[in-house]
Formats: structure tokens, C-alpha cells, sequence
């Protein structure tokens, strides 16, 4: 097993410096392999293309990043939001992919079931329709990405502090709003 993660690390590295220079659509396995000094046949034991390293890198490093925290869901959002900032080169190369396999259809799927669960809790419900889920999770993620590409990026604390505001305030004037109608 410890063989297997050093290698995945290797691949990991390896995409990561050529995504420096190249953009993700012009890299193939073969370059990949070729910068660590590997063959193909070991990326496919590991990996079914180069999106998956990519999922994996992502997946990865959430992993590891998560382990330590015990913030509340706000914190959670900054320290996530930190994260991409601090690996916003290579976010945003992986982000400007788009269809199947891609980065964010990745990360789209990666928060379903958080954002599922988080609804439920709100709500107090488990059957939460599908499209509530989407609709949520369509808006995290393109806020996300809108706020990565963006050539002027604010600082996250900044970008978590305004989605912070847009979304109290939000719900403050439902909930404002329904009392006044009963």
C-alpha cells in the first residue's frame, strides 16, 4: 500500500508541474509518465485517465485537509475556500475543463451527499427531492468557480464573508416574509 500511494504521489506531482506549463486539454498520460520517470502501465494501474489523477489529487488532499478540522460549517467553507486559493493555479486549470470526468463535475458530486445531508438536517427531513440538491449544489460550486477564475480573485476570507452576508441575509428575508404573510 505504501508503494501504491508513493507512486500515485509521483503521478500527482508530475501533473501538477506540467500544469504549470501546459494547458490540462494538451496533456497526455505519456508526458505525465514520462516527468516521473514512469511507464503507462503504471499510471493505468492507478488511474483510468487523467481525470481521475486529478479527482484523486482533489480527493486526496480534501482528505487530509478535513482530518483536522472541527470548525463550524463557516469555518469549514473558509478552510476549504483557502485551500483552492492556495492551489488556485491548479484549480483553475482543472476547473476550465468541462463534460464528463472533469474537475467540476467531480466536486459537483463530491458535495451531493454533504449537501443532501445539510438540507435534511435543516429541514428535518430525509427524503429531499433531487432537485434541491442540484440546485443548491449547481450554486456552490459555480460561486466557487466564477470566484477562482476571476482574473482580480479576493482573498477567501473576503469571498466566504460576502457568501456569508448574501446567504443570511437571504434567508432573513424569507423568513421575514413568511411571517408577514401569516
Amino acid at each position: 500500500m505504501a508503494d501504491s500511494n508513493i507512486t500515485k504521489q509521483a503521478l500527482a506531482a508530475s501533473l501538477r508541474e506540467l500544469m504549470k506549463e501546459v494547458q490540462f486539454e494538451k496533456i497526455n498520460v505519456a508526458q505525465i509518465c514520462e516527468r516521473c520517470g514512469m511507464n503507462r502501465k503504471s499510471f493505468y494501474y492507478h488511474f483510468k485517465d487523467k481525470y481521475d489523477l486529478v479527482n484523486w489529487i482533489f480527493d486526496t488532499d480534501f482528505i487530509a485537509l478535513s482530518l483536522n478540522l472541527s470548525a463550524d460549517r463557516w469555518e469549514l467553507i473558509e478552510i476549504v475556500c483557502n485551500y483552492f486559493y492556495e492551489n488556485r493555479s491548479f484549480y483553475c486549470r482543472a476547473l476550465r475543463v468541462k463534460g464528463q470526468n472533469s474537475f467540476s463535475e467531480h466536486f459537483r458530486e463530491f458535495l451531493h451527499p454533504l449537501i443532501r445531508t445539510r438540507i435534511g438536517d435543516i429541514l428535518g427531513q430525509k427524503n429531499i427531492p433531487q432537485l434541491c440538491v442540484d440546485f443548491i449544489t449547481d450554486g456552490l460550486v459555480c460561486s466557487i468557480e466564477r470566484w477562482l477564475l476571476d482574473k482580480d480573485c479576493m482573498p477567501p476570507e473576503q469571498f466566504v464573508s460576502t457568501m456569508k452576508l448574501l446567504v443570511q441575509g437571504a434567508a432573513a428575508e424569507i423568513y421575514h416574509n413568511m411571517n408577514r404573510a401569516e
